[in-house]
């Protein structure tokens, strides 16, 4: 195993979700290394199979996994659960295995999980974060300034992020939602910096479009280069809605006002995830009007990164 930071090697496995991947990105760019993605999906049987079974062996992941193995594991997703736990046994110990996220199953399976504070997986070896960790920056959002000045500075202040998600297991982003989520933003004197997701309706994106789309605001046309880290570092507050722990938390990372839009739909882990944040001073729910306030920003990557640290020795 590597000595020190400078010469570790790390591996990224994940499914390939952006979602994921980023969280494990963003905690290896809080240790400061490069590391070699491993995107995987899983063989019959075992993608039939709950993960909470085991008996992994190479054959179970495409591309198979073979050695030399890494110094350092970053691992999040389901599939994703018997690939690190299979890089655990396979290594003898050469490879310290990391899951982020709540895998579900026994956490002493790994040498170290980190979950969010809203769920219930705690343990000797678990770290508990507010949310999920991600690679927002200062450095990086002063660099996202720079590069999307071109877009954003000619709008006008007050400069408001509106990330807008949709459909999840939870929540439904519906039409009427939409309509009166766009009826709120017309009455605030501001710019709009605005995209929506992949999991945003066709309705639901016309909508925005002729309503918010006919001022001097910005809408991505998913065509151009991706501005979300450019208008988390224009913005002066951030409305985002409360389905998308991931975009909450990135907002939450930039020391930013940020409001929650209610959607239909709901679920206890949820209100947990939102609690804690509000009280944490990181959040409030969006009614229409907006206003200043401070929070120590989150720093989730780089929390788990110190731990990751502590416990290799490094």
């Amino acid at each position: 195993m590597a000595k020190n930071i400078n010469s570790l090697t790390c591996w990224v496995v994940t499914e390939g979700m952006a979602g994921t991947e980023n969280q494990c990105l963003g905690v290896a760019e809080a240790l400061g290394i490069t590391p070699d993605i491993k995107r995987i999906s899983l063989t019959f049987p075992w993608n039939k199979l709950s993960p909470i079974l085991g008996f992994e062996r190479a054959s179970t992941f495409s591309p198979k996994f073979n050695g030399p193995w890494p110094d350092l594991v970053l691992a999040s997703g389901r599939k994703a659960i018997s690939a690190a736990r299979y890089i655990k046994k396979a290594s003898k110990g050469k490879s310290f295995v990391v899951f982020i996220q709540d895998p579900r199953v026994n956490p002493k399976q790994f040498d170290l999980v980190a979950v969010p504070h809203h769920d219930k997986t705690r343990g000797n070896n678990v770290i508990v974060t507010d949310g999920a960790p991600n690679r927002i920056t200062m450095p990086g959002l002063a660099a996202a300034k720079s590069e999307f000045h071109g877009q954003f500075s000619d709008l006008k202040n007050p400069r408001i992020a509106v990330l807008i998600g949709g459909d999840s297991n939870s929540y439904k982003l519906t039409p009427e939602a939409t309509h009166n989520l766009c009826d709120q933003l017309k009455l605030i004197t501001a710019s709009l910096m605005i995209t929506t997701s992949r999991r945003t309706s066709i309705e639901c994106q016309k909508i925005i479009e002729n309503q918010l789309g006919k001022t001097y605001n910005f809408i991505w046309d998913h065509k151009s280069k991706n501005p979300y880290f450019g208008m988390l570092a224009w913005a002066d507050y951030i409305i985002v809605t409360e389905e998308s722990t991931s975009m909450i938390s990135d907002a939450g990372t930039t020391g930013k006002p940020v409001y929650i839009v209610p959607l239909e739909g709901g679920s206890n882990k949820f209100n947990r995830f939102h609690n804690h944040l509000k009280k944490r001073g990181v959040i409030k729910s969006f009614d229409g009007s907006i206003e200043q306030w401070e929070y120590e920003p989150l720093h989730d990557a780089q929390k788990i990164a110190r731990e990751i640290v502590k416990k290799m020795g490094l």
